[in-house]
């Protein structure tokens, strides 16, 4: 089950603002996600994204109060700095990522959904020469694997953060993201669009914001 977390609920009780209201959230990732609102984590996919196939819907519930800022952390598997995964094995390839979460109110009315509206910046990118999955011995920062990498920035998932820098999120469609296990188990509205950043093979772990009004 998702790992469910009190912070934000219990942030706006120690505020005085008692009146928060209650939000249910779907999510699916290629392969793993946490979700904060206002920098505060509120899910975190019950499956690491180190397992292999490691692909599952959550559903969860929140409080908050509006406005707030949705901050999700999302990665795809990769094995080590070369953004592979299956290395030395028959099966070495780049992974590919993907993500749809759609978040209604207690009334059932779509507050969020993913698309293009959403700001992202990939923190991990790799390989930047995709020649690196044909490699007999890939090594991280060695051509053809090189790699990008960066820290988190400071409250970027908090109002105020500007994300003017940042790129909208790239849209994607079944066919190409090929969702799996656990993404029929949902009744996605048809709002929500599956996002990633701008290359599905080498965007390995992103941050994505929206603000919700």
């Amino acid at each position: 089950m998702t790992r469910i977390f009190a912070a934000a609920t219990l942030l706006a009780m120690s505020s005085g603002a008692l009146s928060a209201e209650t939000f249910q959230a779907d999510v699916w990732a290629d392969n793993w996600f946490e979700m904060r609102i206002n920098g505060e984590t509120v899910a975190e996919d019950s499956v690491p994204a180190s397992t292999e196939r490691s692909f599952n819907a959550e559903s969860f519930s929140f409080d908050a109060d509006r406005p707030f800022v949705i901050g999700v952390v999302a990665m795809d598997y990769r094995q080590d700095d070369t953004g592979l995964e299956y290395i030395g094995t028959d099966r070495q390839q780049m992974g590919d990522g993907g993500l749809i979460l759609q978040i209604r109110d207690a009334a059932g009315e779509l507050v969020a959904v993913s698309d293009a509206d959403w700001q992202c910046r990939v923190i991990h990118t790799a390989p930047l020469d995709k020649s690196c999955a044909a490699e007999e011995t890939p090594v991280a920062g060695s051509a053809p694997c090189g790699f990008e990498a960066e820290d988190e920035p400071v409250g970027w998932d908090h109002a105020g953060f500007d994300a003017s820098g940042w790129t909208a999120a790239s849209v994607y469609s079944e066919e190409e993201v090929g969702p799996k296990e656990g993404y029929d188990e949902i009744d996605w509205a048809e709002e929500a669009a599956l996002i990633w950043g701008p290359d599905l093979e080498q965007s390995n772990t992103l941050l994505c914001r929206l603000s919700v009004k």
